[in-house]
C-alpha cells in the first residue's frame, strides 16, 4: 500500500451485466484514485458478478464519505450493487473463542504477534479456564463463560455484550465446541469463522480420527466456513488435506490434522479480514 494518501478495497456483488468493470474504474480514475489490485468473476450458474478493488486516493482527492456518496449514485444505483468501501489500513477486531484444543488458538496468536494477520484482538472468550494463562501472556483479556443446560442464553447474551463493548468485527471459533444459537448465528451472519476436521458427516461425535482410523481413511483435512443455523453447513471459505496411510496411528492422524486446521483456518481468517470473501448464496468467492 501507498505511504501517501488513503488506502481502500471496494467490494462489489450485483447481477452480471456488461460495463461493470469500466464503471468502476472509470470512477476511481475521475477522481484520481490509483487501482493497486482488482479481481473479478461473473458466475454463469447465479448470474451474479463479484469484483474487489484495491485503490490508493491521493491526498487532494475526495474523503472515504465522498466516494462512498459519490459510488451510490453514480455506480451502485445503477448496477443494483450490493458493495462497501473497506479503510484497508483498518486491523479489524476479531475475538476468538475456544474450549480444550488449543493449537489453532495458540495458531492465530503467534501470527498475530508476528504481523501475518492484519489484526486486532481485544477478548479471548472460552468455557473452560485452561488457556487464561496463554491470553495473560499475550496481554488479551480473557473472559471465562462455562457453559450449561441452564445457562446458555444468558452466556451467548453476555458474548454479545462484549461483541458490542469491544466493538468486534469477526468471531472466530477456534476449536470452540459449543453449538451457537439460531438466533446468534442469525444476529453474527458472515461474521462468525468456523474450523472443523473435513471427514463430515461420515464421522461424528468424539474421536473422528480414530475412527477415520478404524475405517482406513486415506484422506484427511480440515474446513473452514461461516457460521450458520445448520450445523456445520454454512458456506466454505478455505479446505486443505493431506495423504496418509497404513502405517500411522490414530495419534499420528490427529497430529496431522491439527496442523491442517492450523493453517486453514489461519487462511481462511486472513481472506476475511483482508475482505476477500464474498457470499454467493450458500457458497463463497475468494480472490486470492
Amino acid at each position: 500500500m501507498s505511504e501517501t494518501g488513503s488506502d481502500y478495497i471496494l467490494t462489489v456483488s450485483c447481477p452480471d451485466t456488461v460495463g461493470i468493470v469500466f464503471a468502476v474504474s472509470g470512477f476511481l480514475a475521475e477522481r484520481s484514485c490509483n487501482i493497486i489490485d482488482s479481481a473479478q468473476f461473473g458466475d454463469r450458474i447465479s448470474g451474479l458478478f463479484f469484483m474487489r478493488v484495491s485503490f490508493n486516493g491521493s491526498d487532494a482527492g475526495p474523503t472515504r464519505e465522498q466516494l462512498e456518496a459519490d459510488f451510490a449514485a453514480q455506480v451502485a444505483e445503477r448496477f443494483g450493487m450490493t458493495w462497501k468501501i473497506h479503510d484497508a489500513r483498518r486491523r479489524p477486531r476479531v475475538l476468538i473463542m475456544v474450549s480444550k484444543f488449543g493449537h489453532c488458538l495458540n495458531d492465530l496468536l503467534y501470527r498475530y504477534r508476528t504481523g501475518y494477520l492484519p489484526i486486532e484482538i481485544p477478548a479471548i472468550v472460552s468455557n473452560h479456564r485452561d488457556f487464561y494463562q496463554l491470553a495473560a501472556w499475550h496481554n488479551i483479556p480473557f473472559h471465562h463463560l462455562p457453559v450449561g443446560p441452564d445457562n446458555k442464553a444468558q452466556q451467548e447474551s453476555r458474548l454479545l455484550e462484549i461483541v458490542e463493548e469491544e466493538k468486534v468485527d469477526l468471531v472466530v471459533l477456534a476449536r470452540y465446541m459449543q453449538v451457537l444459537s439460531g438466533a446468534l448465528c442469525e444476529r453474527m451472519a458472515g461474521r462468525v469463522i468456523n474450523i472443523h476436521h473435513s471427514f463430515l458427516p461420515s464421522f461424528k461425535g468424539a474421536k473422528p480420527y480414530h475412527q477415520a482410523h478404524a475405517r482406513g481413511v486415506k484422506l484427511i483435512g480440515a474446513t473452514a466456513h461461516y457460521v450458520t443455523s445448520n450445523l456445520d453447513e454454512g458456506p466454505i471459505i478455505e479446505q486443505e488435506a493431506e495423504r496418509v496411510d497404513h502405517t500411522m496411528t490414530p495419534d499420528d492422524l490427529v497430529a496431522i490434522g491439527r496442523d491442517i486446521e492450523n493453517i486453514v483456518l489461519a487462511r481462511a481468517v486472513r481472506y476475511h479480514v483482508e475482505h476477500r470473501v464474498l457470499l454467493n448464496g450458500n457458497k463463497t468467492v475468494v480472490f486470492r
